[in-house]
């Protein structure tokens, strides 16, 4: 199965061709990327400064829970006053670039992953309260802990998409990701339900630590648990993907579960793609035998010049 990109390859290329000594030039670019983000490269001041800007829908729930600090922490001096109409904004002045490619290509790379890096807010406020409630939780017996510990952190919600969210929730024992997703088909829903059962059948096969994937056609934290849930959309399905809870994986779990939904999606359709192609495929060879099992010795109808019909044996 295909893997999605976390960085933005747009972003990447162009900030590679500039760092690798080409002759500066005027930049105005706007680029699309999944669940309605939207990246402005530009060059508003000289052409060998260039800044690059991000719009993500839910940024105001994100820096609830650190987004700001986050992007503080990767992209330090590089900080500079969001431009109008966008959330956060970075400058790099190709004139004052790392002298170590190492470094240059990091930069690159960090810039190209801002959408990743401002998503992973609320996952590692996940991971800290996780290691705040086990180390609670290991004073006491199961019974004994504190309600606190015991029902873990609050629901944080990021609405990325119109109908669609992310509910992250902290407890002792792991961390539970939910994406509430939405089918406009009831074939998607299908299609959906089977691929999910993938990721169940393969955890009993063959990867016996893999988490626990379920899929379920209501919600799996009701309103009143959660006060930050919007009412279910027409054809919501809700997929709960636990966390892996190992600190020298955290980066790469939060960045391969970001891209859950989109990559979700795309083999859904990858999937319908695939079928219609077969049954095109079949129909074709369907009229293939029936051209072919036509007899030679069609009869065939002809007219005489006063608008009579006989038909003609073929030779």
């Amino acid at each position: 199965m295909l893997l999605l990109d976390y960085q933005n390859v747009l972003i990447q290329s162009v900030l590679t061709e500039r760092f690798s000594g080409a002759p500066p030039a005027s930049i105005d670019q706007t680029v699309s990327d999944f669940d309605g983000v939207t990246f402005h490269i530009s060059t508003p001041e000289t052409k060998t400064k260039i800044v690059v800007s991000i719009n993500i829908r839910c940024f105001r729930e994100l820096v609830q829970y650190g987004a700001e600090q986050v992007l503080q922490r990767v992209y330090d001096q590089y900080v500079i006053e969001p431009e109008v109409g966008y959330d956060f904004s970075v400058l790099v002045d190709l004139e004052s670039l790392p002298a170590e490619k190492e470094e240059r290509d990091e930069l690159i790379k960090n810039i190209s992953l801002m959408k990743r890096h401002a998503m992973a807010a609320p996952f590692e406020h996940a991971y800290e309260e996780h290691y705040k409630l086990k180390e609670a939780a290991s004073q006491y017996t199961s019974e004994e802990a504190p309600q606190g510990v015991r029902e873990g952190g609050d629901i944080m919600a990021i609405h990325y998409r119109e109908e669609e969210a992310i509910y992250v929730k902290a407890s002792h024992d792991r961390v539970t990701v939910i994406f509430s997703t939405v089918f406009r088909e009831e074939t998607d829903r299908v299609f959906g339900k089977v691929f999910i059962q993938e990721f169940v059948d393969a955890r009993r096969r063959a990867i016996q630590n893999a988490p626990q994937v379920l899929f379920r056609n209501d919600p799996l934290w009701s309103c009143k648990e959660c006060q930050v849930c919007k009412p279910a959309a027409p054809g919501r399905s809700d997929i709960l993907v636990p966390s892996s809870l190992d600190p020298q994986r955290m980066p790469d779990v939060i960045s391969h579960i970001q891209t859950f939904r989109d990559y979700f999606h795309y083999h859904i359709k990858a999937s319908k793609a695939y079928i219609h192609s077969r049954m095109r495929r079949r129909t074709a060879d369907f009229l293939q035998v029936l051209r072919r099992a036509r007899p030679e010795n069609e009869e065939k109808e002809k007219k005489t010049a006063s608008g009579r019909t006989f038909k003609v044996q073929g030779a």
